[in-house]
């Protein structure tokens, strides 16, 4: 429900029919069996527009549904090495890592010790430099190897674009569920009814979900 006196109304095809009283407004959309939706609360006045809300619903969930689609995400991977690594191991961990890091991934490369090994933390570093070297072409480390409890690791940040990761199926589910909540919100909100209240401040819209968790792969 709109709960402000006044509003800059948007026709359904963007043209701007200027300030009006809400009630009027409401007229005005029931005559052409269109919804009136506040589509700028925070404005002033605040913006509500003529449209066909189902099919606006419609619209905003495909819009969400390609920015999904088209979302460049960057991950963080772990490739993990020992000390006593053999050579054939250690070129299938290189392999492995630069296949992240040309998916424009963020790679960590460790080196776990175990008892007497920690007394020789050269031959992590060591390791570490020549891992390195063999992905040079492909990231950049970020941080020197430190040791740091039982393990010594660094950073590698990629030199390609990251890819589009497309959802899962899971995924694509969990966003079509949200987006008609979401919607369904927003017609419970703004779309208006035939009564209109007593003008009032509109409440502040509360911070987003943060959807920008970075996920981490593991490879031991």
């Amino acid at each position: 429900m709109i709960r402000v006196f006044d509003v800059r109304v948007v026709d359904e095809d963007g043209s701007q029919l200027g300030v009006m009283r809400t009630t009027d407004a409401l007229r005005l959309a029931q005559e052409r069996g269109l919804d009136l939706v506040e589509v700028a609360p925070l404005a002033s006045p605040p913006v509500a527009r003529l449209l066909d809300f189902g099919q606006y619903k419609y619209e905003l969930t495909k819009r969400e549904k390609e920015a999904k689609r088209r979302q460049k995400s960057v991950t963080f991977k772990e490739v993990r090495l020992k000390p006593k690594i053999g050579i054939g191991d250690f070129d299938t961990k290189v392999r492995r890592a630069v296949e992240f890091l040309e998916e424009g991934d963020r790679v960590k490369v460790s080196v776990q010790f175990r008892g007497r090994e920690l007394t020789h933390p050269q031959i992590g570093r060591d390791l570490l430099d020549k891992f390195a070297e063999q992905i040079k072409e492909h990231g950049v480390v970020e941080r020197l190897p430190l040791l740091e409890g039982k393990s010594m690791h660094i950073s590698v940040a990629s030199v390609h674009k990251p890819k589009s990761h497309e959802p899962t199926p899971a995924a694509a589910a969990k966003g079509q569920a949200r987006a008609d909540e979401d919607a369904a919100a927003v017609m419970d909100a703004e779309v208006a009814t035939d009564s209109v209240e007593t003008p009032a401040i509109p409440e502040a819209p509360g911070p987003e979900p943060d959807d920008g968790a970075a996920s981490t792969g593991k490879v031991n």
